[in-house]
């Protein structure tokens, strides 16, 4: 554990105690939080043949140029189990946010130890393999409802977590959790982590058609919604959308450890969790083949870069942000727009901790140009480049897919949201 991360202390609360307060806004939030991937259907499976995307993202062939070496990745879960084949050897120490028995690499559910391996497995063993299978994970576990009504834990693990990450020396926070209501101490936290140059994922959520409610943190203005999507490159029906959602992945049909006993994995229908870890990784390899750059300039080339077929420029879809991610778009052909080390493409405002190298701020362009309006439909495939004749100017395979979303676009023209 760094000096940083041991000044995050544990905070007990009894049982007794959380039912006296969950009268408050702010301690219900931090009580309902849930994780954003689907329950995994109990029937054991090959995982590696259910991870689709990656031979369409072409990942063989990134790797050839970059693994995500050199790059940690913050997992705020339910803990990471270091010891599954996949993971051996990936795995940091971290901080348990839980203020419950157990340490951060005790995952209660095998949820977290399932997002761990989609950003940095090596698939040894059977398991999961990951995108970016260069980089580490620093766990960082929290609770879930199910493990809050078990156990006497700490109200305040998200937030806890959250600057538990900000203290560590991973650039990249990947959280695959959700909370219908936002909470002040875990807004700061977020605010926190930020000022310390870190690029944040998390899931938009899996309730599309059960009142599509903003979930937190993937609402707070400094953190990258997430949503899912299927093998045909369409949005998933679960995921949730709106103006949170500021790039999609592939979610749909990847499987996770069924359980905590790590005997096997299952089928899922997917979930923005899916998507939230290979989103990560997918930023853990860019950042790899460019360590001088910033968050807000790695955010930028994922941005850029993502596949959005003949929507227009300058705008985003309620349903995939700004499109689905490509990351060999940058790795392999070197296409990106850094845009300036030290502005969000989050807010367009200026950021603390976000100092680049002379020769990274050098060489990145100005700032792209505020957003324009549009309408209609969104699209999978790739308009950043007309005239690309390989493969790499589609996500996924030879063609092309269409979004139906029924205007599901909206006009960028000032900071995206606010809390």
């Amino acid at each position: 554990m760094t000096a940083g991360m041991s000044q995050t202390r544990k905070r007990r609360v009894s049982l007794g105690l959380r039912g006296r307060l969950l009268g408050t806004m702010a301690v219900a939030a931090a009580w309902s939080l849930g994780f954003a991937g689907t329950a995994p259907t109990a029937v054991a499976v090959d995982a590696q043949s259910k991870q689709w995307y990656l031979e369409p993202m072409h990942a063989e062939e990134m790797w050839k140029t970059t693994t995500g070496e050199g790059i940690k990745v913050a997992v705020i879960d339910t803990g990471v189990n270091s010891s599954t084949p996949s993971l051996k050897g990936q795995v940091l120490e971290g901080f348990d946010a839980t203020g419950a028995e157990g340490d951060e690499y005790d995952d209660y559910r095998g949820h977290g130890t399932s997002m761990a391996e989609l950003i940095a497995g090596t698939g040894k063993g059977g398991g999961l393999q990951g995108l970016a299978p260069g980089a580490e994970i620093v766990p960082i576990r929290i609770t879930d409802t199910q493990f809050q009504n078990e156990n006497s834990v700490n109200p305040h693990d998200s937030a806890d977590a959250i600057r538990a990450a900000a203290d560590s020396e991973a650039r990249i926070i990947s959280m695959s959790f959700a909370s219908d209501f936002p909470g002040r101490e875990e807004r700061e936290a977020v605010g926190y982590a930020e000022s310390k140059g870190k690029l944040f994922f998390a899931g938009v959520g899996n309730n599309a058609d059960k009142g599509n409610k903003e979930q937190y943190p993937a609402a707070y203005p400094q953190v990258v919604g997430v949503a899912a999507t299927d093998s045909g490159g369409r949005a998933s029906a679960y995921s949730q959308h709106g103006k949170v959602v500021d790039i999609a992945a592939p979610g749909d049909g990847i499987p996770l450890w069924c359980d905590a006993k790590f005997q096997s994995y299952c089928d899922t229908e997917g979930g923005t969790s899916q998507a939230t870890a290979i989103t990560s990784a997918a930023a853990a390899l860019i950042w790899s083949a460019h360590p001088d750059w910033t968050a807000n300039q790695v955010l930028n080339v994922l941005f850029d870069t993502a596949g959005r077929g003949d929507m227009e420029k300058g705008t985003l879809s309620n349903y995939i942000g700004h499109g689905i991610i490509r990351p060999a778009v940058n790795i392999l052909k070197g296409t990106g727009n850094p845009g300036a080390p030290d502005i969000s493409p989050l807010t367009n405002e200026k950021t603390a901790g976000s100092t680049a190298s002379p020769a990274a701020s050098a060489s990145a362009s100005s700032q792209p140009e505020k957003k324009g309006e549009a309408e209609g439909a969104a699209m999978a495939g790739s308009s950043a480049e007309k005239n690309d004749d390989s493969q790499l100017g589609l996500i996924l395979g030879g063609v092309a897919v269409v979004l139906v979303l029924g205007g599901g676009a909206f006009a960028l023209v000032r900071k995206r949201r606010t809390t």
